[in-house]
């Protein structure tokens, strides 16, 4: 799973360089694919449940699963979530990055963006042996609502190993000390899904892409992480 999560990263990491005004995330999509074949792994998302692409692209008030096109031209100010996951040998890494799209981004959305990252790792923080999904989603909730921000509610995060998604189910919010307690050997993806302004989420038409019910801007930040015995290791780092 390190190994995936480590190919799962680098693609991330290419995408983000190709990021910019006038690319497509059509682009972004083909750019990733090779990479992943390169590395000897396969695509994670293409074929799942149907979905027809490598990548997740969702742009500004798109929440998740937007699916990537040739008409889809990034602009200055946009900002696009990149969601992807690899397979290696049988086994999953899954995670997720929000980048802007050029500079001249407006102040509040650079403020979403650092929002919703701040609170996946303050989640990763309470992981470890004995903790609870609780834990895990109070500590995301906390650093979203204290920023005027809303948890999106009807996508939450997941446990992950030889299948993409396994139990349990890991919400991005709840009450600390309830829920399911983290044993160490566990592997599970966090994903804080915020918005800007409401929480409630429709989907299109294409069956796939979230948007927020509102219009509001949307970001998303995931890593796989393990839960070991004295704390937590992050698998796609």
């Amino acid at each position: 799973m390190r190994r995936a999560g480590r190919v799962v990263r680098e693609t991330l990491e290419l995408v983000r360089g190709l990021v910019k005004p006038g690319a497509t995330t059509l682009d972004l999509e083909m750019a990733a694919e090779a990479f992943i074949a390169s590395k000897g792994a396969k695509p994670a998302f293409k074929g799942y449940h149907g979905f027809p692409c490598v990548l997740c692209t969702s742009v500004n008030s798109e929440v998740v699963h937007g699916i990537p096109s040739a008409n889809r031209v990034l602009k200055e100010g946009d900002i696009v979530s990149v969601d992807c996951g690899a397979v290696v040998e049988g086994f999953f890494g899954d995670a997720a990055i929000t980048v802007p799209v050029g500079e001249k981004i407006h102040p509040d959305t650079r403020r979403l963006l650092k929002v919703t990252e701040a609170s996946l790792h303050a989640a990763i923080q309470v992981v470890k042996p004995g903790a609870t999904l609780g834990d895990v989603g109070s500590a995301v909730q906390k650093v979203v609502e204290a920023a005027g921000f809303s948890v999106v509610r009807d996508f939450v995060g997941h446990g992950i190993g030889s299948h993409m998604h396994e139990d349990p189910q890991v919400p991005n919010f709840g009450e600390a000390g309830r829920g399911m307690k983290l044993k160490a050997g566990m592997v599970i993806a966090i994903e804080p899904m915020v918005n800007a302004g409401e929480a409630d989420v429709v989907v299109l038409g294409d069956g796939w892409t979230a948007v927020t019910a509102d219009g509001s801007m949307s970001a998303h930040f995931e890593h796989s992480v393990a839960v070991t015995a004295t704390g937590s290791r992050i698998l796609t780092e």
